[in-house]
């Protein structure tokens, strides 16, 4: 069974708590799919070339068809040209989006958050408010439990805690309602408020 290690107010392991076992049972082709799609998403799909309806000009056969002994062209602005058009070349009109249903989403936090507990990084902590609002004491957070990076999850996400965390560089903070398996599964540790795991897992 996946365990979270539970942390005091300074940052000691106090404890653990159980995850729930059908966690780790999740097919992780769910998480999968569900990354998959949530890149796919931030895709700007602004890459476009021009075909040859799109160029301008063209319009008159450069030479005759016959009789010049070279070979036959009906247009200046075909790919073989330059300032011709682009074959087979990307387009704005693509669509990204891959559709995952709302079962899956969940099953793929579930097996995202198993498998951060499996490797010993998913931590609860009574509470992560910062309330000074410094980044150097959100910094010492992070370096007291000696972490690449990590994911910050609190049950309600206030003002001075977003001040003090958003300008670190290795982290990221986000209130509950916001978790999703990518930001999970992208981090090297995940620390989350005790009252924001249970609303989590009371949501399964």
């Amino acid at each position: 069974m996946s365990k979270v290690t539970v942390l005091n107010d300074k940052l000691e392991k106090a404890g653990e708590l159980d995850l729930p076992s059908k966690y780790a049972e999740v097919n992780p082709h769910n998480l999968y799919l569900y990354v998959k799609s949530y890149l796919a998403s931030l895709r700007a799909n602004t890459a476009h070339t021009k075909g040859r309806s799109d160029v301008s000009g063209g319009g008159k056969k450069p030479w005759r068809q016959k009789g010049r002994g070279g070979a036959r062209a009906g247009s200046t602005r075909t790919n073989v040209w330059v300032g011709g058009a682009v074959a087979f070349g990307p387009t704005n009109e693509r669509n990204y989006f891959q559709k995952v249903n709302k079962k899956q989403k969940r099953l793929a936090l579930e097996r995202a958050l198993a498998d951060k507990a499996a490797k010993g990084v998913l931590f609860a902590v009574d509470s992560l408010t910062i309330e000074s609002g410094k980044t150097k004491d959100a910094n010492a957070v992070i370096k007291k439990l000696g972490v690449k990076d990590a994911l910050i999850v609190k049950d309600l996400l206030d003002e001075k805690t977003l001040l003090a965390y958003r300008n670190l560089a290795n982290c990221y903070v986000v209130d509950v309602t916001e978790v999703n398996a990518y930001l999970v599964s992208v981090f090297n540790a995940v620390i989350m408020e005790k009252s924001a795991l249970e609303s989590i897992t009371k949501e399964g």
